[in-house]
């Protein structure tokens, strides 16, 4: 048996996943990226993993600032996943293009306004796998508010339908 990137890239969207924002300040910006390979990893002490393509521009940022905001987007938020899945994204209609507004931490972590979730983290550690490298970091603070979390499954945006019995 031998499985094929297209194989492999369809059994991984069959399982579905919340959406992120990652979300890094680099010289008075916000620098970031959609994301859905994050997960918990331990609860004592609070750590989270995060998984990002050697390519995307925010990896360097990730390493250089050691400091970032994960964002779990509500169901509103489809255009900000959107546009920080675009690679070719203007930086400048984060906020026109996808209403995307910013406060900042103490820290000056960029926490996105109306995200279902945030959790601020310092990087630990970072590990090459593949084409990608898995950021794992402490988890420093967190905020979450009410509502439906955007969802990702079969390489297409969803929402949680009714509750299952």
């Amino acid at each position: 048996m031998c499985a094929t990137q297209e194989e492999f890239r369809r059994a991984m969207a069959s399982f579905a996943t919340g959406v992120t924002v990652i979300t890094v300040a680099n010289e008075g910006k916000v620098e970031g990226m959609t994301a859905n390979a994050f997960a918990a990893v331990s609860l004592d002490p609070m750590l989270v993993l995060v998984c990002v393509d050697h390519k995307a521009k925010t990896h360097a940022h990730l390493h250089a600032r050691k400091r970032f905001g994960i964002n779990v987007l509500s169901e509103q938020q489809r255009k900000i996943s959107e546009h920080y899945a675009d690679a070719d994204r203007d930086p400048a209609r984060a906020e026109s293009g996808a209403g995307a507004r910013f406060a900042h931490t103490r820290q000056g972590t960029p926490v996105l306004e109306g995200a279902l979730a945030y959790l601020e983290c310092r990087l630990e550690s970072a590990r090459d796998a593949g084409d990608h490298t898995i950021f794992i970091a402490e988890v420093e603070d967190v905020v979450v508010r009410e509502g439906n979390p955007l969802v990702y499954f079969q390489s297409r945006y969803r929402v949680i339908g009714p509750e299952s019995k």
